[in-house]
């Protein structure tokens, strides 16, 4: 599940880079970014596997706001409220950034992962 997270994270990072640099409203905008969404929602919910010793951590709870949050992205852009749509992305990318930064911390799986 770890490799699962770590593939999806890592993609999603990528892909978002990519994306922010598009021309908004595109066809190629559109389809990217379905598959951004695809893409977190597997970061996100795989990471409900990640524990240790069977406890959830304070990432965790960026997980689910994650969830909460391109599902309010989605819901915007289809009214469209574009601003909205666009402060929620980009609110969850920067979250994407901030869990790969906390999961990299020291005592945490991805630093015994990398550096131990």
């Amino acid at each position: 599940m770890i490799a699962l997270h770590l593939c999806a994270a890592v993609f999603a990072l990528l892909l978002g880079v990519g994306i922010l640099f598009l021309r908004k409203g595109t066809p190629s905008h559109k389809a990217l970014g379905r598959l951004w969404v695809a893409v977190m929602l597997v970061t996100a919910i795989s990471s409900f596997w990640i524990t240790r010793d069977g406890q959830w951590s304070w990432i965790h709870a960026l997980s689910a706001w994650t969830l909460v949050s391109i599902a309010l992205a989605v819901y915007f852009i289809r009214r469209g409220r574009v601003r909205a749509h666009q402060g929620f992305m980009i609110g969850t990318y920067l979250g994407l950034l901030g869990a790969g930064a906390g999961a990299l911390a020291p005592g945490r799986t991805l630093y015994f992962f990398f550096f131990a």
